[in-house]
């Protein structure tokens, strides 16, 4: 009886054991990302653009051809007089043989037509042939005569053609693009290779037509590279596109490096920013803290890891971020990232927010 009871006792402390609720571990705060507010005097409008040579040309051969020999590759540094391509030479010899033995028949026909003209011209003096003969003679010789010239420039011409079946480099540079390979057929004037005089570089960036005036009028542009952000260099607007791209409608414009730097190397990314032609008052913060629920423009912010909700007065809408005339002080943390979903004085994880510029 005592061990039947022991095992009911058991039972029982087992079953209330199962039917126990557990109490469920406590969430993780969320994660939220902040990005400090920055004095708006100091904010500058970012465009990202693409470091490229000033001078850089798309290389041709003047003639068409088989494509039989490309001799260097992208990033190859060549010189004046450096052979980069090669077609190939048998129609271009072809040519210059057949106005070759052009030429030699009409130096045949020009000492036939020299000949008969003496001839007739003792005839004439003798007063066999009539003055009309002696006239028709001469124009043949003038006639033969100009056919050798005429097949000696031509001559000229093909074996400068000839001289074209090579492409040399006219000019000290970096090959950037390989636009043709070995084995095609290419057609004069079409491109084959792309060489930049890496010794001027610059940015080329794309404008909205409605920044164009804040570009114009901008008091100083600073380019950052992307794989360094820490090397900021001075640039200069050089020049900017008359009319817009018709299919992004930006303007293209080209910020020259004035101080330019060996690690701002062709084809690398970059950000310009353009100051402000005029300080201003306010905060910036990112486009995507500033939240409209109904009760107007509210922002939170995050305050020793607890969300805190502001209302804000937004002064303007810029490109690089919204501008508050009111609510939230310069350095503080904004939520840029997660405020939709966060309720005042809850505890976040703050992490630091960059936008897609960088």
């Amino acid at each position: 009886m005592t061990a039947r009871l022991v095992v009911a006792l058991a039972v029982s402390v087992s079953l209330l054991a199962a039917c126990r609720e557990e109490k469920p571990a406590a969430a993780p705060p969320p994660t939220v990302l902040v990005r400090p507010a920055a004095a708006a005097d100091g904010a500058a409008a970012t465009y990202a653009g693409e470091v490229r040579a000033r001078h850089e040309a798309d290389l041709a051969f003047r003639v068409g051809g088989k494509l039989v020999a490309r001799l260097v590759d992208v990033g190859t540094p060549v010189r004046p007089g450096t052979v980069l391509a090669r077609l190939d030479p048998a129609d271009l010899e072809l040519n210059v043989a057949a106005v070759r033995a052009q030429v030699a028949a009409a130096e045949s026909d020009l000492a036939l037509a020299r000949a008969d003209l003496d001839r007739y011209t003792a005839l004439a003096q003798a007063k066999f042939v009539s003055p009309a003969m002696l006239d028709a003679k001469a124009t043949a010789h003038q006639a033969a005569a100009a056919r050798l010239d005429q097949a000696r420039a031509q001559l000229a011409v093909t074996g400068n053609q000839a001289g074209y079946g090579s492409l040399v480099s006219d000019r000290a540079g970096v090959v950037t693009a390989v636009l043709a390979e070995a084995g095609q057929v290419v057609a004069a004037g079409q491109p084959v290779l792309r060489v930049a005089r890496p010794e001027e570089k610059e940015v080329l960036i794309y404008v909205p037509e409605g920044q164009l005036a804040a570009l114009k009028a901008t008091r100083a542009i600073s380019v950052t590279l992307w794989a360094r952000p820490d090397l900021r260099l001075r640039g200069q607007l050089r020049e900017l596109a008359p009319a817009a791209d018709p299919a992004t409608r930006t303007y293209a414009a080209r910020i020259r490096l004035v101080d330019a730097d060996p690690a701002a190397e062709l084809g690398m990314t970059a950000e310009v920013a353009l100051a402000p032609a005029s300080a201003g008052g306010g905060v910036l913060v990112p486009l995507s803290a500033v939240l409209e629920r109904g009760e107007g423009a509210e922002v939170w912010v995050v305050v020793q890891d607890r969300a805190e909700r502001r209302p804000v007065t937004v002064a303007a809408w810029r490109q690089d971020g919204a501008v508050l005339a009111a609510g939230v002080a310069p350095g503080e943390a904004v939520v840029a990232v997660g405020a939709h979903k966060l309720t005042p004085g809850q505890a976040v994880k703050p992490l630091p927010f960059r936008n897609a510029a960088r």
